[in-house]
């Protein structure tokens, strides 16, 4: 990686205001976003402000990281004729009809960085609302007004803390009304935990009957390789309204997943990247520039991901990379069984699973988050991170059937009826089983508790597959009162978090997703068999409290010092825009 810079950019209106401008250069002479800096000295001279249209700010404006002193805001503007640099100008202020600004300056933007802009907006009061807006004097064009906040101060009083948590929003699979949703919440900041995009084309996953008719059709066309094919995606992305209403009203606090990528992506490559498709480290660095324009992060490296945020003395938010910066490549069922038996070589398999050396976090991501948690007073440490933390070990039939059912689905588009049964049979057969177990149940043959108890991980790209070190993060977290939130699977899960010792260190909460699709679309369950399948999951997996395998929603944690409440809200369609948000499930963790 290269190294950063900071130059001063004098303005002639203006002869007090500093501008630093950061940005760093990468592998291939790729530039990254720079995020302005603007403190409390700059941008003394209120500007008079002429008649404005409201236009050319087609992806709408969004701000990001908040601090108790600080928030980035952002924008995009598209120019009416070709022009390499032009000048943008901003204000916040405390009212929304602009009477008390206080900050406001000139920015450039520049086909560089695709006309995107941001600015970190510093020495602001804590704890409190803001609104801003961006404008383009010569052609008189004005975005919408935002509104923002600053995070509570450790010295601040405050009741609570509200956080709106969700992620995967395939553009093809549906509208955006969860977004809409959450920006009608009265959540204080959205942490997104990643799939922000889907890297797929046309007419590939994400893609159903809808996708035509709600003119939801992925462009470009094809798989994105290229800078402009990222920079599309994302202004394709970013022209949702309703995505565009949930930026415009609450500050977002994000991380990347793999389809900001590629799918199932990890250090050094993806299941999704194949050698024809040219460089993946080239990809990687493309992907992260873009991100870097579009979804600006408070870091002193783009590439590095994981920061913390004091919600006063409440929580400590600590915001992880468990996709990129430090993954080793996700182990496979595949690759320990037997071509000629048909069986796994368990033996193999967890060696493999318990190989120390491997890695979801890497050794300084790691090492980060141990320091930041260990100096830490909140009373409570919240993970902000990708992929499933809890144990979700299944009975190996299980298992197996799903790997069947998933391959039938993927083929023909439908589950046999053999399959099908097979599948039904086996659940009930199974849970009935595991009752019997929890009961006590003296007359259970050997082979039926082995049915139960031979279980394995569903999902070994979770954390499931980096089994070691997640015992090396419940010890760091081990004196803590914890939450962790996750994304990644499209399903709403709460599960407890327990150590190799049975010990329990905290507890884990994760959302359903925006559009993408969920259990109900990858093992074709219908819509009579949902809820036999989710109590069939509580009962047999042992940490598993609660799931909701096929609506789509996102989840709302609300903190006070003693208690984090939980509450999983649902929308009833994504193929229309009349919704009926619901709330599906409410728990309270203390």
């Amino acid at each position: 990686m290269g190294k950063y810079f900071y130059t001063v950019l004098k303005n002639t209106q203006m002869d007090r205001r500093k501008f630093f401008e950061k940005s760093l250069l990468v592998t291939g002479g790729l530039m990254l976003a720079p995020i302005y800096i603007s403190c409390n000295d700059d941008d003394d001279t209120p500007i008079t402000i002429p008649d404005l249209n409201r236009d050319n700010f087609f992806e709408g404006l969004a701000s990001f990281d908040p601090t108790s002193t600080s928030v980035i805001i952002w924008t995009r503007y598209t120019p009416e004729v070709d022009a390499d640099i032009i000048t943008l100008n901003w204000q916040v202020a405390t009212d929304a009809t602009f009477n008390d600004i206080v900050r406001n300056g000139e920015v450039t933007a520049s086909t560089t960085q695709d006309y995107t802009v941001a600015i970190d907006v510093q020495e602001l009061p804590s704890n409190s609302k803001f609104y801003y807006r961006f404008f383009e004097l010569n052609t008189k064009k004005v975005s919408v007004v935002g509104e923002t906040i600053t995070l509570p101060a450790s010295t601040d009083t405050i009741a609570n803390v509200k956080l709106g948590v969700c992620s995967c929003a395939n553009f093809a699979a549906g509208l955006f009304n969860v977004y809409g949703a959450l920006a009608k919440s009265d959540v204080d900041v959205i942490v997104h935990l990643g799939d922000y995009i889907y890297e797929y084309g046309e007419g590939e996953y994400g893609t159903n009957e809808n996708t035509v008719p709600l003119d939801r059709v992925h462009s470009p066309k094809d798989e994105i390789l290229s800078l402009e094919d990222y920079r599309s995606r994302y202004k394709q992305y970013r022209s949702d309204k309703q995505l565009q209403l949930a930026h415009q009203k609450k500050p977002f606090i994000g991380v990347w997943d793999d389809h900001e990528i590629t799918n199932d992506a990890y250090k050094e490559g993806a299941e999704n990247h194949q050698e024809n498709e040219g460089s993946y480290e080239t990809r990687k660095q493309i992907a992260i520039q873009v991100y870097s324009e579009f979804l600006p992060i408070r870091s002193a490296d783009p590439s590095k991901i994981y920061r913390s945020f004091d919600f006063g003395a409440i929580i400590s938010l600590h915001m992880l990379d468990t996709r990129v910066i430090g993954r080793d490549k996700q182990l496979s069922y595949g690759d320990f069984f037997d071509a000629t038996t048909g069986q796994l070589d368990a033996v193999a398999f967890q060696a493999a699973l318990q190989d120390s050396g491997r890695s979801i976090l890497g050794e300084d991501q790691l090492t980060w988050l141990a320091g930041v948690v260990s100096g830490s007073n909140a009373s409570w440490q919240v993970l902000g991170q990708q992929v499933l933390m809890g144990k979700m070990f299944m009975p190996a039939e299980v298992l197996i059937l799903l790997g069947r059912i998933v391959g039938e689905v993927g083929a023909t588009g439908s589950v046999s009826e053999a399959t099908a049964t097979a599948f039904q049979t086996s659940l009930t057969e199974l849970t009935t089983i595991k009752g019997r177990l929890l009961a006590n149940d003296t007359s259970l043959t050997p082979e039926e508790k082995a049915r139960v108890q031979t279980v394995i991980p569903y999902n070994l790209d979770a954390w499931d597959g980096y089994a070691v070190e997640r015992e090396r993060l419940f010890a760091i977290l081990a004196d803590k009162k914890t939450v962790c939130l996750a994304g990644d699977t499209h399903n709403a899960w709460h599960s407890k978090l327990k150590d190799s010792n049975g010990k329990e260190v905290g507890v884990e909460f994760a959302t359903s997703s925006v559009t993408s699709p969920g259990f109900e679309g990858f093992a074709g369950l219908k819509e009579d068999q949902i809820m036999g399948f989710e109590l069939a999951l509580t009962t047999l997996i042992d940490d598993l409290q609660y799931t909701d395998s096929s609506r789509r929603g996102y989840l709302k944690v609300t903190f006070t010092a003693g208690a984090a409440d939980a509450q999983w809200s649902f929308i009833d369609t994504i193929a229309q825009e009349g919704y009926t948000e619901t709330i599906g499930k409410s728990v309270s963790y203390t």
